[in-house]
């Protein structure tokens, strides 16, 4: 199928102000690169997130060696499946060829590599070690990267809906009746889908409301509150763009050890400051507003 004759970059990416610094300034024009290779050939969408996920699995077998080499390119490898991530969406978005299926696919398809590359570091370092702390410490930067992501997920999806753009993603992926009427593929990994990141985005829309959302009941404060441009910067330094970057960087330099600490002290540390700032800096500037306009 070719593409529409207006394509331009700009159309397929969701949008700048929600998105993280890595992507907009260096992931995304480069999947731009590959859109304009594909976007005039039968290449579907969907078959990049496939050659992305088998990409990210060859990535989880390079850090098995366990030398310098083999994890500096493992770490590559690990931004090449980042890049074909980002190209399957604007492909999508290139073609106008927006599925279910590709939406569950995608987010399947990024845990499931996330767990096989951190088991992978987690394996080598014990292996080349003798320390089983390493595994412990794998688990939990795999849990802080799939919670952290779910949160810039969650925070991006709220901001793209209050623009009415990018609907195919839904705040919360619970099944509806139309799902259950819809195409039986779709529903399968939609069910999947929620076994993987229901308790996730149950957890970070707990963590919304404990910041401060159930005190808006004002539609302007909501759409001040998931609009903010200080608190979508702040939650797209922890995006899986951004993620995987620092990794492909601790990779390169051989420092899987000082990755693991890092992802589970200060890439927290963030996400910690990404709540705060809305509970004691954001919600206090939207209430006062609030209250200037009710004098």
């Amino acid at each position: 199928m070719s593409p529409p004759p207006d394509y331009s970059y700009d159309e397929t990416i969701k949008a700048r102000e929600s998105d993280e610094l890595i992507n907009t300034y260096l992931l995304r024009p480069l999947a731009g690169l590959i859109v304009r290779i594909l976007r005039s050939t039968r290449v579907t969408p969907n078959q990049v997130t496939l050659a992305s996920v088998c990409v990210g699995l060859i990535a989880a077998m390079l850090y098995l060696p366990g030398s310098p080499l083999w994890t500096a390119i493992a770490g590559l490898t690990v931004t090449m499946k980042d890049l074909l991530d980002s190209a399957d969406g604007q492909l999508a978005r290139a073609k106008k060829q927006y599925s279910r299926i590709g939406r569950f696919l995608d987010s399947i398809g990024d845990i499931l590599v996330n767990l096989a590359i951190f088991t992978a570091i987690g394996y080598t370092l014990v292996t080349s070690s003798g320390n089983p702390l390493f595994a412990l410490l794998s688990a939990l930067a795999f849990a802080g990267i799939s919670l952290r992501v779910s949160y810039h997920v969650f925070y991006q999806t709220s901001f793209l809906h209050i623009r009415n753009s990018y609907t195919t993603n839904r705040t919360s992926e619970e099944i509806l009746p139309a799902d259950l009427e819809g195409d039986r593929r779709a529903l399968l990994l939609q069910r999947i889908f929620l076994l993987l990141y229901g308790w996730q985005d149950a957890f970070v829309q707990n963590l919304d409301r404990r910041a401060g959302r159930t005190l808006l009941s004002n539609e302007t404060d909501v759409r001040r509150w998931y609009s903010d441009p200080t608190a979508l910067l702040l939650s797209g330094l922890i995006g899986i763009g951004t993620e995987l970057f620092l990794l492909m960087m601790f990779s390169v330099a051989d420092a899987l050890e000082l990755y693991l600490l890092w992802n589970c002290l200060a890439m927290n540390a963030v996400w910690g400051g990404c709540i705060a700032y809305r509970r004691w800096i954001l919600l206090g500037k939207i209430r006062g507003t609030g209250q200037k306009r009710g004098e």
